[in-house]
Protein backbone atom coordinates (compact mmCIF):
# COMPACT_ATOMS: atom_id res chain seq x y z
CA UNK A 1 0.00 0.00 0.00
CA UNK A 2 1.32 3.20 -0.96
CA UNK A 3 1.07 6.01 1.88
CA UNK A 4 -0.21 9.09 0.91
CA UNK A 5 -0.16 12.42 3.23
CA UNK A 6 -3.85 13.17 4.07
CA UNK A 7 -5.88 16.33 5.20
CA UNK A 8 -5.16 17.47 8.97
CA UNK A 9 -8.52 17.22 10.26
CA UNK A 10 -9.73 20.24 11.99
CA UNK A 11 -11.28 20.66 15.33
CA UNK A 12 -10.16 17.19 16.15
CA UNK A 13 -9.30 17.97 19.74
CA UNK A 14 -12.95 18.78 20.91
CA UNK A 15 -14.53 16.67 18.27
CA UNK A 16 -14.66 12.69 19.41
CA UNK A 17 -13.11 10.37 16.52
CA UNK A 18 -16.54 8.39 16.48
CA UNK A 19 -16.01 7.41 12.50
CA UNK A 20 -13.02 6.34 12.80
CA UNK A 21 -12.25 4.12 16.48
CA UNK A 22 -15.64 2.49 14.90
CA UNK A 23 -13.20 1.41 12.02
CA UNK A 24 -10.52 0.74 13.80
CA UNK A 25 -13.03 -1.36 16.65
CA UNK A 26 -14.00 -3.68 13.30
CA UNK A 27 -10.15 -4.48 13.22
CA UNK A 28 -9.82 -4.85 16.85
CA UNK A 29 -12.97 -7.68 16.60
CA UNK A 30 -10.59 -9.81 14.68
CA UNK A 31 -8.25 -10.78 17.03
CA UNK A 32 -10.63 -11.87 20.30
CA UNK A 33 -12.68 -13.89 17.52
CA UNK A 34 -9.35 -15.77 15.93
CA UNK A 35 -8.30 -16.30 19.39
CA UNK A 36 -11.09 -17.51 21.01
CA UNK A 37 -13.12 -19.16 18.75
CA UNK A 38 -10.69 -22.24 19.18
CA UNK A 39 -11.56 -22.49 22.85
CA UNK A 40 -14.32 -24.55 22.79
CA UNK A 41 -13.58 -27.19 20.73
CA UNK A 42 -9.07 -27.14 21.35
CA UNK A 43 -9.78 -29.87 23.98
CA UNK A 44 -11.81 -32.07 21.63
CA UNK A 45 -9.48 -31.09 18.73
CA UNK A 46 -6.73 -32.42 20.69
CA UNK A 47 -8.59 -35.55 20.75
CA UNK A 48 -10.06 -35.79 17.54
CA UNK A 49 -6.59 -35.46 15.84
CA UNK A 50 -5.01 -37.95 17.83
CA UNK A 51 -2.72 -35.60 19.53
CA UNK A 52 -3.33 -36.99 23.13
CA UNK A 53 -6.60 -39.05 25.23
CA UNK A 54 -7.21 -38.14 28.54
CA UNK A 55 -5.31 -36.20 30.89
CA UNK A 56 -2.70 -34.96 28.64
CA UNK A 57 -5.05 -33.34 26.07
CA UNK A 58 -5.36 -30.34 27.88
CA UNK A 59 -1.97 -29.51 28.00
CA UNK A 60 -1.51 -29.66 24.55
CA UNK A 61 -4.90 -27.93 23.91
CA UNK A 62 -2.88 -25.54 25.31
CA UNK A 63 -0.02 -25.34 23.34
CA UNK A 64 -2.31 -25.14 20.47
CA UNK A 65 -3.83 -21.57 22.19
CA UNK A 66 -0.63 -20.86 23.00
CA UNK A 67 1.17 -20.66 19.65
CA UNK A 68 -0.58 -17.49 18.67
CA UNK A 69 0.48 -15.66 21.13
CA UNK A 70 3.96 -17.01 21.20
CA UNK A 71 4.29 -15.75 17.86
CA UNK A 72 2.95 -12.35 18.60
CA UNK A 73 5.23 -12.06 21.49
CA UNK A 74 7.99 -12.47 18.54
CA UNK A 75 6.63 -9.92 16.17
CA UNK A 76 5.28 -7.36 18.44
CA UNK A 77 8.28 -5.33 18.49
CA UNK A 78 8.79 -5.78 15.23
CA UNK A 79 4.93 -4.73 14.14
CA UNK A 80 5.39 -1.62 16.48
CA UNK A 81 8.65 -0.44 14.99
CA UNK A 82 7.39 -0.83 11.04
CA UNK A 83 4.12 1.54 11.65
CA UNK A 84 6.45 4.06 13.47
CA UNK A 85 8.14 3.86 10.04
CA UNK A 86 5.28 3.60 7.33
CA UNK A 87 2.39 3.91 9.18
CA UNK A 88 -0.09 2.33 10.95
CA UNK A 89 -2.55 1.35 8.61
CA UNK A 90 -0.53 -1.07 6.31
CA UNK A 91 0.54 -2.89 9.26
CA UNK A 92 -3.24 -2.87 10.23
CA UNK A 93 -4.40 -4.49 7.39
CA UNK A 94 -1.72 -6.91 6.93
CA UNK A 95 -2.77 -8.57 10.25
CA UNK A 96 -6.00 -9.12 9.67
CA UNK A 97 -4.69 -10.85 6.00
CA UNK A 98 -2.53 -12.93 8.24
CA UNK A 99 -5.50 -13.75 10.79
CA UNK A 100 -7.39 -15.01 7.78
CA UNK A 101 -4.78 -17.04 5.89
CA UNK A 102 -4.05 -18.57 9.84
CA UNK A 103 -7.85 -19.18 10.45
CA UNK A 104 -7.70 -21.32 7.08
CA UNK A 105 -4.83 -23.39 8.07
CA UNK A 106 -6.28 -24.71 11.18
CA UNK A 107 -9.89 -25.38 9.70
CA UNK A 108 -8.17 -27.24 7.07
CA UNK A 109 -5.87 -28.79 8.89
CA UNK A 110 -5.41 -32.51 8.82
CA UNK A 111 -3.28 -33.25 12.05
CA UNK A 112 -2.40 -31.54 15.03
CA UNK A 113 0.74 -30.21 13.73
CA UNK A 114 -0.46 -28.20 10.76
CA UNK A 115 -3.02 -26.86 13.39
CA UNK A 116 0.00 -25.64 15.52
CA UNK A 117 1.66 -24.07 12.47
CA UNK A 118 -1.55 -22.04 11.51
CA UNK A 119 -1.97 -20.69 14.86
CA UNK A 120 1.56 -20.01 14.90
CA UNK A 121 1.67 -18.07 11.71
CA UNK A 122 -1.46 -16.18 12.38
CA UNK A 123 0.75 -14.67 15.59
CA UNK A 124 3.68 -13.86 13.75
CA UNK A 125 1.94 -11.91 10.76
CA UNK A 126 -0.83 -9.87 13.70
CA UNK A 127 0.85 -6.83 15.20
CA UNK A 128 -2.90 -5.39 15.21
CA UNK A 129 -3.05 -5.17 19.14
CA UNK A 130 0.10 -2.35 19.75
CA UNK A 131 -0.57 -0.67 16.58
CA UNK A 132 -4.49 -0.02 17.55
CA UNK A 133 -3.71 0.98 21.08
CA UNK A 134 -1.46 3.45 18.88
CA UNK A 135 -4.02 4.55 16.95
CA UNK A 136 -6.33 5.23 19.64
CA UNK A 137 -3.77 7.18 20.92
CA UNK A 138 -2.90 9.21 18.62
CA UNK A 139 -6.69 9.94 17.63
CA UNK A 140 -7.55 11.50 20.98
CA UNK A 141 -6.30 14.54 21.61
CA UNK A 142 -9.11 15.58 24.25
CA UNK A 143 -8.10 14.32 28.06
CA UNK A 144 -11.84 14.28 28.70
CA UNK A 145 -12.89 12.33 25.66
CA UNK A 146 -10.27 9.28 27.13
CA UNK A 147 -12.38 7.28 29.22
CA UNK A 148 -15.14 6.49 26.68
CA UNK A 149 -12.40 6.03 23.92
CA UNK A 150 -10.30 3.21 25.43
CA UNK A 151 -13.50 1.89 26.87
CA UNK A 152 -14.13 1.46 22.99
CA UNK A 153 -11.20 -1.49 22.30
CA UNK A 154 -12.03 -3.73 25.87
CA UNK A 155 -15.81 -3.10 24.69
CA UNK A 156 -14.98 -4.58 21.15
CA UNK A 157 -12.68 -7.25 22.66
CA UNK A 158 -16.04 -8.18 24.76
CA UNK A 159 -17.92 -8.46 21.48
CA UNK A 160 -15.40 -10.62 19.85
CA UNK A 161 -15.19 -12.59 23.15
CA UNK A 162 -19.14 -13.18 22.36
CA UNK A 163 -18.50 -13.91 18.80
CA UNK A 164 -15.87 -16.61 18.95
CA UNK A 165 -16.53 -18.61 21.03
CA UNK A 166 -20.18 -18.69 20.09
CA UNK A 167 -18.76 -19.81 16.29
CA UNK A 168 -16.69 -22.37 17.83
CA UNK A 169 -18.90 -23.89 19.61
CA UNK A 170 -22.07 -23.77 17.82
CA UNK A 171 -20.29 -24.54 14.70
CA UNK A 172 -17.81 -27.76 15.23
CA UNK A 173 -17.99 -30.65 13.83
CA UNK A 174 -21.48 -29.68 11.87
CA UNK A 175 -22.08 -32.76 10.76
CA UNK A 176 -23.36 -34.11 13.96
CA UNK A 177 -24.68 -30.89 14.99
CA UNK A 178 -26.46 -30.10 11.98
CA UNK A 179 -26.84 -33.26 10.33
CA UNK A 180 -29.95 -32.71 8.07
CA UNK A 181 -27.80 -29.71 6.61
CA UNK A 182 -24.11 -31.13 6.63
CA UNK A 183 -23.46 -34.56 4.85
CA UNK A 184 -20.88 -36.60 6.73
CA UNK A 185 -19.66 -37.20 3.15
CA UNK A 186 -18.88 -33.64 2.74
CA UNK A 187 -15.82 -30.97 3.27
CA UNK A 188 -17.54 -30.61 7.07
CA UNK A 189 -17.18 -34.20 7.49
CA UNK A 190 -13.40 -34.31 6.36
CA UNK A 191 -12.82 -31.18 8.05
CA UNK A 192 -15.10 -31.03 11.19
CA UNK A 193 -13.56 -27.50 12.16
CA UNK A 194 -13.36 -25.71 9.07
CA UNK A 195 -17.13 -24.50 9.19
CA UNK A 196 -16.59 -21.80 12.02
CA UNK A 197 -13.27 -20.66 10.86
CA UNK A 198 -14.46 -20.27 7.50
CA UNK A 199 -17.10 -18.26 8.93
CA UNK A 200 -14.80 -16.29 11.18
CA UNK A 201 -12.24 -15.47 7.97
CA UNK A 202 -15.66 -14.11 5.94
CA UNK A 203 -16.08 -11.34 8.84
CA UNK A 204 -12.51 -10.12 8.40
CA UNK A 205 -13.26 -9.42 4.97
CA UNK A 206 -15.31 -6.53 6.16
CA UNK A 207 -12.28 -5.78 8.39
CA UNK A 208 -9.83 -4.97 5.28
CA UNK A 209 -12.50 -3.89 3.31
CA UNK A 210 -13.41 -1.18 5.70
CA UNK A 211 -9.88 -0.25 6.57
CA UNK A 212 -8.77 -0.05 3.07
CA UNK A 213 -11.29 2.74 1.89
CA UNK A 214 -12.02 4.82 5.12
CA UNK A 215 -9.49 4.30 8.02
CA UNK A 216 -7.12 7.31 7.78
CA UNK A 217 -3.62 7.24 8.45
CA UNK A 218 -3.08 8.34 12.36
CA UNK A 219 0.95 8.37 12.28
CA UNK A 220 1.79 12.64 13.38
CA UNK A 221 4.89 12.05 10.71
CA UNK A 222 2.59 10.93 7.67
CA UNK A 223 -0.18 14.00 8.40
CA UNK A 224 0.65 17.14 6.36
CA UNK A 225 1.95 20.65 7.89
CA UNK A 226 -0.17 22.90 9.19
CA UNK A 227 -1.98 24.44 6.50
CA UNK A 228 -1.72 21.32 3.80
CA UNK A 229 1.62 21.26 2.09
CA UNK A 230 3.04 24.10 2.17
CA UNK A 231 -0.32 25.60 0.19
CA UNK A 232 -1.44 28.93 1.48
CA UNK A 233 1.35 29.04 4.23
CA UNK A 234 2.58 32.50 2.16
CA UNK A 235 -0.77 34.14 2.01
CA UNK A 236 -1.52 33.52 6.24
CA UNK A 237 -1.80 36.42 8.18
CA UNK A 238 1.38 36.36 10.54
CA UNK A 239 -0.78 36.04 13.25
CA UNK A 240 -1.94 33.29 12.02
CA UNK A 241 1.79 31.92 11.39
CA UNK A 242 2.57 29.03 14.49
CA UNK A 243 5.12 30.92 16.47
CA UNK A 244 6.68 26.97 17.93
CA UNK A 245 7.99 24.62 14.65
CA UNK A 246 6.08 21.42 14.57
CA UNK A 247 8.36 18.90 14.14
CA UNK A 248 7.50 16.05 12.82
CA UNK A 249 4.60 16.01 14.75
CA UNK A 250 1.15 18.02 15.29
CA UNK A 251 1.88 21.03 17.71
CA UNK A 252 -1.33 19.87 19.53
CA UNK A 253 1.09 17.62 21.11
CA UNK A 254 3.23 20.09 22.58
CA UNK A 255 0.42 21.33 24.77
CA UNK A 256 0.76 20.62 28.70
CA UNK A 257 -2.35 19.08 30.71
CA UNK A 258 -1.34 20.01 34.19
CA UNK A 259 -4.58 18.12 35.66
CA UNK A 260 -2.86 15.71 38.56
CA UNK A 261 -5.79 13.00 37.10
CA UNK A 262 -5.45 13.36 33.42
CA UNK A 263 -6.49 9.76 31.65
CA UNK A 264 -3.28 10.46 29.98
CA UNK A 265 -3.37 12.22 26.47
CA UNK A 266 -0.38 13.73 25.34
CA UNK A 267 0.52 16.51 27.92
CA UNK A 268 4.38 16.32 26.72
CA UNK A 269 6.77 16.87 24.00
CA UNK A 270 8.31 15.59 21.51
CA UNK A 271 11.73 13.59 22.40
CA UNK A 272 14.47 15.66 20.90
CA UNK A 273 14.54 15.20 16.79
CA UNK A 274 18.15 16.12 16.58
CA UNK A 275 19.32 12.81 18.08
CA UNK A 276 17.26 9.29 17.55
CA UNK A 277 15.93 8.39 20.81
CA UNK A 278 17.56 6.05 23.04
CA UNK A 279 15.90 3.16 24.66
CA UNK A 280 16.75 4.28 28.15
CA UNK A 281 14.45 7.58 27.30
CA UNK A 282 12.06 5.72 25.99
CA UNK A 283 11.72 2.64 28.45
CA UNK A 284 11.51 4.32 31.67
CA UNK A 285 10.91 2.66 35.02
CA UNK A 286 7.35 3.69 35.44
CA UNK A 287 7.11 2.38 31.88
CA UNK A 288 8.43 -0.72 32.02
CA UNK A 289 6.83 -1.75 35.62
CA UNK A 290 3.38 -0.59 33.97
CA UNK A 291 4.10 -3.33 31.07
CA UNK A 292 5.16 -5.73 33.54
CA UNK A 293 1.93 -5.32 35.52
CA UNK A 294 -0.06 -5.50 32.18
CA UNK A 295 1.97 -8.95 31.46
CA UNK A 296 1.23 -10.08 34.72
CA UNK A 297 -2.39 -9.13 34.60
CA UNK A 298 -2.72 -10.72 30.70
CA UNK A 299 -1.22 -14.30 32.11
CA UNK A 300 -3.18 -14.92 34.93
CA UNK A 301 -6.77 -13.58 32.25
CA UNK A 302 -5.35 -15.71 29.90
CA UNK A 303 -5.27 -19.03 32.66
CA UNK A 304 -8.73 -17.96 33.30
CA UNK A 305 -9.78 -18.05 29.88
CA UNK A 306 -7.80 -21.70 28.93
CA UNK A 307 -9.24 -23.67 31.90
CA UNK A 308 -12.74 -22.45 32.36
CA UNK A 309 -13.79 -24.14 28.87
CA UNK A 310 -11.54 -27.29 30.30
CA UNK A 311 -12.96 -27.03 33.74
CA UNK A 312 -16.89 -27.16 32.06
CA UNK A 313 -16.79 -30.02 30.05
CA UNK A 314 -14.78 -32.10 31.85
CA UNK A 315 -16.38 -34.97 33.84
CA UNK A 316 -16.52 -34.55 37.53
CA UNK A 317 -14.32 -37.34 38.88
CA UNK A 318 -14.37 -37.28 42.77
CA UNK A 319 -14.68 -40.33 44.94
CA UNK A 320 -15.58 -39.47 48.47
CA UNK A 321 -17.08 -36.52 47.97
CA UNK A 322 -15.00 -34.61 50.57
CA UNK A 323 -13.36 -31.10 50.22
CA UNK A 324 -10.09 -32.50 49.67
CA UNK A 325 -10.86 -34.32 46.53
CA UNK A 326 -11.52 -32.14 43.98
CA UNK A 327 -10.56 -33.24 40.73
CA UNK A 328 -12.88 -33.32 37.79
CA UNK A 329 -15.01 -30.21 36.66
CA UNK A 330 -18.76 -29.66 35.48
CA UNK A 331 -19.19 -32.31 32.87
CA UNK A 332 -21.68 -29.93 30.48
CA UNK A 333 -21.43 -30.42 26.34
CA UNK A 334 -19.33 -28.62 23.94
CA UNK A 335 -22.42 -26.82 22.80
CA UNK A 336 -23.36 -25.38 26.22
CA UNK A 337 -20.06 -24.33 27.28
CA UNK A 338 -20.09 -22.01 24.13
CA UNK A 339 -23.51 -20.72 25.21
CA UNK A 340 -22.21 -20.05 28.55
CA UNK A 341 -18.74 -18.30 27.22
CA UNK A 342 -20.71 -16.27 24.69
CA UNK A 343 -23.22 -15.11 27.65
CA UNK A 344 -20.01 -14.02 29.26
CA UNK A 345 -19.51 -11.58 26.39
CA UNK A 346 -22.72 -10.23 27.11
CA UNK A 347 -21.80 -9.67 30.91
CA UNK A 348 -18.47 -8.20 29.95
CA UNK A 349 -19.80 -5.36 27.57
CA UNK A 350 -22.44 -4.57 30.53
CA UNK A 351 -19.64 -3.84 32.90
CA UNK A 352 -17.68 -2.25 29.85
CA UNK A 353 -20.84 0.30 29.03
CA UNK A 354 -22.28 0.80 32.71
CA UNK A 355 -19.96 -0.48 35.36
CA UNK A 356 -15.94 1.05 34.32
CA UNK A 357 -17.08 4.63 33.25
CA UNK A 358 -18.65 5.31 36.55
CA UNK A 359 -16.69 4.16 38.80
CA UNK A 360 -13.42 5.73 36.37
CA UNK A 361 -14.85 8.85 37.20
CA UNK A 362 -15.72 8.12 40.95
CA UNK A 363 -12.05 7.36 41.90
CA UNK A 364 -9.21 7.65 39.09
CA UNK A 365 -7.27 5.94 36.74
CA UNK A 366 -5.05 4.96 39.51
CA UNK A 367 -6.82 4.22 42.44
CA UNK A 368 -9.15 1.72 40.31
CA UNK A 369 -6.35 -0.03 38.69
CA UNK A 370 -5.18 -0.75 42.44
CA UNK A 371 -8.68 -1.73 43.85
CA UNK A 372 -9.11 -4.11 40.86
CA UNK A 373 -5.42 -5.43 41.18
CA UNK A 374 -5.54 -6.25 44.69
CA UNK A 375 -9.14 -8.14 44.28
CA UNK A 376 -7.74 -10.21 41.35
CA UNK A 377 -6.65 -13.46 43.12
CA UNK A 378 -10.21 -13.87 44.55
CA UNK A 379 -11.22 -14.57 40.61
CA UNK A 380 -9.44 -17.92 40.33
CA UNK A 381 -9.50 -18.64 44.22
CA UNK A 382 -13.13 -19.24 44.09
CA UNK A 383 -14.02 -21.52 40.55
CA UNK A 384 -12.78 -25.01 41.71
CA UNK A 385 -15.59 -25.02 44.62
CA UNK A 386 -18.29 -24.93 41.76
CA UNK A 387 -18.04 -28.50 41.96
CA UNK A 388 -19.82 -28.58 45.30
CA UNK A 389 -22.99 -27.07 44.12
CA UNK A 390 -26.32 -29.25 43.49
CA UNK A 391 -27.00 -29.61 39.57
CA UNK A 392 -29.76 -27.14 40.01
CA UNK A 393 -27.76 -24.46 41.49
CA UNK A 394 -24.57 -24.85 39.01
CA UNK A 395 -25.03 -22.24 36.44
CA UNK A 396 -26.27 -19.54 38.98
CA UNK A 397 -22.70 -20.42 40.60
CA UNK A 398 -21.09 -20.29 36.89
CA UNK A 399 -22.48 -17.01 36.35
CA UNK A 400 -21.65 -15.60 39.83
CA UNK A 401 -17.75 -16.53 38.96
CA UNK A 402 -18.18 -14.45 35.72
CA UNK A 403 -19.65 -11.38 36.98
CA UNK A 404 -17.22 -11.14 39.44
CA UNK A 405 -14.06 -12.52 37.29
CA UNK A 406 -15.44 -9.75 34.52
CA UNK A 407 -16.32 -6.51 36.77
CA UNK A 408 -11.96 -6.79 37.65
CA UNK A 409 -10.67 -8.11 34.08
CA UNK A 410 -12.23 -5.83 32.17
CA UNK A 411 -11.62 -3.03 34.14
CA UNK A 412 -8.47 -3.49 34.65
CA UNK A 413 -7.28 -3.87 30.91
CA UNK A 414 -8.34 -0.61 30.23
CA UNK A 415 -6.79 1.26 33.28
CA UNK A 416 -3.79 -0.24 32.26
CA UNK A 417 -3.58 1.12 28.57
CA UNK A 418 -4.27 4.14 29.77
CA UNK A 419 -1.32 4.68 32.22
CA UNK A 420 0.95 2.81 29.81
CA UNK A 421 -0.18 5.71 27.89
CA UNK A 422 0.21 8.06 30.00
CA UNK A 423 3.45 6.91 31.38
CA UNK A 424 5.12 7.72 27.46
CA UNK A 425 7.37 10.44 27.14
CA UNK A 426 6.12 10.78 23.52
CA UNK A 427 4.22 10.41 20.61
CA UNK A 428 6.23 9.40 18.74
CA UNK A 429 7.83 6.33 20.03
CA UNK A 430 4.13 4.89 20.74
CA UNK A 431 4.25 2.27 18.61
CA UNK A 432 7.82 1.01 20.39
CA UNK A 433 5.91 1.32 23.69
CA UNK A 434 2.97 -0.28 22.34
CA UNK A 435 4.78 -3.05 20.17
CA UNK A 436 6.77 -4.45 23.99
CA UNK A 437 3.50 -4.22 25.60
CA UNK A 438 1.56 -6.25 22.88
CA UNK A 439 4.92 -8.85 22.95
CA UNK A 440 5.37 -8.57 26.96
CA UNK A 441 1.23 -8.85 27.22
CA UNK A 442 1.86 -11.99 24.04
CA UNK A 443 4.58 -14.03 25.95
CA UNK A 444 2.28 -13.69 28.82
CA UNK A 445 -0.40 -15.59 26.70
CA UNK A 446 1.58 -18.21 25.33
CA UNK A 447 2.83 -19.31 28.54
CA UNK A 448 0.01 -19.24 30.52
CA UNK A 449 -2.25 -22.25 28.75
CA UNK A 450 0.31 -25.14 28.49
CA UNK A 451 1.44 -23.78 32.01
CA UNK A 452 -1.91 -23.81 33.39
CA UNK A 453 -2.70 -27.05 31.18
CA UNK A 454 0.01 -28.88 32.79
CA UNK A 455 -1.27 -27.94 36.13
CA UNK A 456 -4.51 -28.89 35.67
CA UNK A 457 -3.26 -32.53 34.15
CA UNK A 458 -1.03 -32.96 37.40
CA UNK A 459 -3.80 -31.94 39.47
CA UNK A 460 -6.44 -34.39 37.52
CA UNK A 461 -3.78 -37.28 38.61
CA UNK A 462 -3.49 -35.96 42.23
CA UNK A 463 -7.48 -36.09 42.53
CA UNK A 464 -6.74 -31.89 42.73
CA UNK A 465 -7.80 -29.75 39.61
CA UNK A 466 -8.02 -26.69 41.57
CA UNK A 467 -4.11 -26.67 41.38
CA UNK A 468 -4.23 -24.95 37.96
CA UNK A 469 -6.70 -22.38 39.59
CA UNK A 470 -5.11 -22.00 42.92
CA UNK A 471 -1.42 -21.71 40.97
CA UNK A 472 -3.53 -18.24 38.89
CA UNK A 473 -4.15 -17.18 41.94
CA UNK A 474 -0.45 -17.03 42.96
CA UNK A 475 0.39 -14.54 40.34
CA UNK A 476 -2.60 -12.61 40.81
CA UNK A 477 -1.29 -12.44 44.54
CA UNK A 478 2.23 -10.96 42.74
CA UNK A 479 0.56 -8.66 40.74
CA UNK A 480 -0.80 -6.87 43.50
CA UNK A 481 2.37 -6.69 45.29
CA UNK A 482 3.80 -5.21 42.12
CA UNK A 483 2.29 -2.49 42.82
CA UNK A 484 4.62 -1.24 45.33
CA UNK A 485 7.34 -0.88 42.65
CA UNK A 486 5.01 0.89 40.38
CA UNK A 487 5.37 4.93 40.76
CA UNK A 488 2.67 6.53 40.86
CA UNK A 489 4.48 10.19 39.40
CA UNK A 490 5.74 11.02 35.82
CA UNK A 491 9.71 10.60 35.72
CA UNK A 492 11.77 13.57 36.68
CA UNK A 493 13.34 13.88 33.11
CA UNK A 494 10.25 13.95 31.78
CA UNK A 495 8.73 16.50 34.15
CA UNK A 496 11.93 18.65 33.39
CA UNK A 497 10.54 18.32 29.36
CA UNK A 498 6.91 19.67 30.51
CA UNK A 499 8.60 22.61 31.89
CA UNK A 500 10.77 23.28 29.19
CA UNK A 501 7.61 23.13 27.00
CA UNK A 502 5.79 25.23 29.36
CA UNK A 503 8.13 28.11 29.40
CA UNK A 504 8.20 27.84 25.54
CA UNK A 505 4.70 28.02 25.30
CA UNK A 506 5.30 31.32 27.62
CA UNK A 507 7.67 32.62 25.01
CA UNK A 508 5.87 31.80 22.18
CA UNK A 509 2.82 33.84 23.52
CA UNK A 510 5.20 36.37 24.43
CA UNK A 511 6.50 37.01 20.79
CA UNK A 512 3.29 36.99 19.46
CA UNK A 513 1.51 39.32 22.07
CA UNK A 514 4.66 41.50 20.83
CA UNK A 515 4.16 41.03 17.44
CA UNK A 516 0.16 42.19 17.22
CA UNK A 517 1.25 44.99 19.28
CA UNK A 518 3.86 45.64 16.23
CA UNK A 519 1.20 45.07 13.54
CA UNK A 520 -0.98 47.01 15.48
CA UNK A 521 1.41 50.52 15.84
CA UNK A 522 2.06 49.98 11.99
CA UNK A 523 -1.54 50.35 11.37
CA UNK A 524 -2.14 53.50 13.65
CA UNK A 525 0.92 55.03 12.18
CA UNK A 526 -0.59 54.74 8.33
CA UNK A 527 -4.24 55.52 9.69
CA UNK A 528 -2.72 59.23 10.94
CA UNK A 529 -0.11 59.06 8.27
CA UNK A 530 -3.31 59.05 5.77
CA UNK A 531 -5.27 61.58 7.97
Amino acid sequence: MVLTHQARRTGSYDKFPTSQLFLLAICRVAEPIALTSIFPYSWVMVKDLHMAEGEDASFYAGILIAAFSLAEALTGMFWGGLSDKVGRKPVLISGCLGTMLSLLLVGLAPNFWIALIGRALGGALNGNIGVIQTMVGELVKNPDHEPRAYAVMPFVWSIGTIIGPAIGGLLAKPTETFPSVFAPSGIFGKFPYLLPNLVCSGLLVFSIIGSWFFLEETHPDMQPSYYGEDEGRDAAHPSQQPLLPTGESTIAASMVDTRGESYGTFAHPQLSQKSPPTPSSIFTWRVVMLITALGIFTYHSMTYDHLLPIFLQDANSRHNGSLWDMAGGMGLSTQTVGLIMSTDGIIALVIQTVIFPALAQALGVWKLFVVVTVLHPLTYFIVPFLIFLPSSLTLYGIYACLVIRNILSIIDYPVLLILIKQASPSDSVMGKVNGLAASVGAASRTAAPPVAGYLYSTGSKLHCTAIAWWGSTIVALIGALQLWFIDRKKDASTVSALQSTDWALAEAMAQKEEMLCLLDSEASANTEYQS
